[in-house]
């Protein structure tokens, strides 16, 4: 989708050649003479546009109008999370007109968090997946302008931000979606190839004999039960100087999980392929790096693999060793994520981090704590915590911070290894970031679990992009703080050869643990 921003009143947006406008009226009733403006006023003012957001009314050819439909939406506090709410039920309710060109027009004056909620929200409702079909039916609206009052210059960067965290959140939503033999560990790699095309990045991949060499026995002892070879990918963007400390993203990548010889429920096990959008949004995140090109330097790290069942797959019991040289019991083999994140954990101290972060779609437990509303947040430093918390707040794609006890750890212990890679029910999205954390202790280290958020299920299933929206407003944050030092453009990242690198797939989405 085309997305432009111009300076826009209302009656100019009536003007504009489009098949629908979108008319985002908040709190204060519009006081502008133009026909649109005045219909507007005079509906808020007789209660058929209530003031809550994401309340709409519906106008076929009003006077000195262009478009032949005008939906006037309401935004209430006209904040960003009120404006998605309205632009996110205003594109919905269009789709079944098949609109090709749609004009959104801010009522009044917009700040750049509404300008990057109306692009993020409009981007999403109107998002369809095409890859596997013989018939494809793709999204109608082929260019959007945004429209706002005031001078775009105040709101330009926010917009040009938000198309490129667009652009991420749709690459994640596409691999998300893929079926398992669509998107197996070689053909995501191949994906991650394609993003070195953008500028500042370079990829490569590891195979399995590379990561027996590595001695990233956990992450392998998960991939022995699959036909499919196991990868890991290795992404570096740099923006900063070569000396300046990374961060580095570690994305769980099980691009299918049958639970192992610890076989899951049949019962919806097909949305098991969901289970790399950890893996997923690195990449996403990846690309809108690409193109917003901020001062930083990052590295994405996916351990990619299946969990399968045959004759070579893991047993409940055996015990492996990690890349850390810390022995691991596997009690559960549907406990596989946390097995492939720990010696990706491991790896990730090569390249001295300011901070790592992995995401994954850990635990069931994480579902049932939080729902499909926030991502859980664990971390071992305050400030981090406390930064991708800010991050989930500005960007709408929140987070909520979970303990991390030492307490929680004792379930872990085993009499035959270092430690089980799993603690029981009680407190199984803590225990699986205990588990993680005995191999992050060498850095500020922070773990997003995302079983909750990642997709939806039931009649609109899919994938969600998260947390594309949360790392993207982290690393441009911290860019802009001065957390970084000064861009680079031709410096290369610091960090070791990447024929060293190997490691593990994440912990499954939203497996019982």
């Amino acid at each position: 989708m085309d997305f432009q921003l111009k300076t826009l009143t209302v009656a100019q947006a009536a003007a504009e050649k489009s098949d629908l406008l979108i008319v985002l009226v908040g709190s204060t009733l519009p006081t502008a003479k133009d026909p649109v403006s005045v219909l507007a006023a005079s509906a808020r003012k007789a209660g058929d546009l209530p003031d809550k957001a994401g309340k709409l009314l519906a106008l076929y050819r009003p006077e000195a109008v262009v478009p032949s439909r005008v939906l006037l939406a309401a935004i209430g506090d006209g904040k960003a999370a009120s404006v998605r709410s309205a632009v996110s039920a205003a594109v919905s309710a269009a789709k079944a007109n098949g609109p090709k060109r749609v004009v959104i027009v801010f009522a009044q004056p917009a700040d750049a968090a509404a300008v990057a909620g109306a692009v993020t929200a409009a981007a999403d409702a109107s998002y369809v997946y095409t890859t596997t079909k013989s018939k494809t039916e793709p999204r109608s609206i082929r260019h959007l302008t945004l429209g706002v009052p005031e001078a775009v210059s105040a709101v330009s960067k926010a917009f040009d931000d938000a198309r490129a965290t667009v652009a991420g959140i749709e690459l994640a939503k596409e691999w998300g979606n893929r079926p398992a033999n669509h998107a197996t560990p070689t053909l995501l790699s191949e994906a991650a190839k394609g993003l070195a095309k953008l500028p500042r990045i370079k990829c490569e991949v590891l195979g399995p004999k590379e990561v027996e060499k590595l001695g990233m026995g956990s992450f392998a002892a998960v991939a022995q039960g699959s036909a499919e070879p196991l990868r890991f990918i290795v992404l570096r963007y740099q923006g900063a100087a070569k000396d300046e400390a990374p961060v580095v993203l570690v994305g769980k990548g099980i691009t299918f999980d049958t639970g192992g010889v610890s076989l899951k429920p049949a019962a919806e096990m097909d949305e098991m392929k969901f289970d790399m959008c950890g893996a997923a949004s690195v990449l996403g995140t990846f690309r809108a790096l690409g193109a917003i090109q901020p001062a930083i330097n990052v590295v994405g790290l996916i351990p990619s693999c299946e969990n399968m069942n045959d004759g070579k797959a893991v047993k409940p019991g055996d015990v492996v060793t990690s890349m850390s040289g810390q022995t691991i019991e596997i009690l559960n083999t549907d406990a596989e994520g946390r097995l492939i994140l720990c010696d990706a954990l491991t790896y990730a101290k090569r390249f001295d981090p300011a901070a790592v972060i992995d995401i994954a779609t850990l635990t069931g437990a994480c579902v049932v704590a939080l729902g499909g509303v926030r991502s859980g947040l664990f971390a071992s430093d305050e400030s981090l915590a406390a930064a991708l918390e800010s991050a989930g707040e500005a960007s709408q794609d929140r987070c909520w911070r979970l303990p991390l006890d030492d307490d929680y750890a004792e379930g872990l212990k085993s009499n035959f290894a270092d430690v089980a890679n799993i603690a029981g029910r009680a407190g199984g999205a803590i225990t699986a970031a205990k588990f993680l954390q005995r191999f992050a202790a060498d850095y500020a280290w922070a773990h997003l679990d995302i079983a909750g958020t990642a997709w939806k299920s039931g009649a609109a299933k899919g994938s969600t992009g998260r947390p594309v929206g949360l790392l993207v407003s982290y690393l441009t944050n911290r860019a802009g703080s001065g957390a970084t030092a000064a861009a680079a453009p031709k410096a290369e990242k610091a960090a070791k050869p990447a024929k060293k690198a190997a490691a593990k797939p994440a912990r499954k989405a939203r497996s019982a643990q």
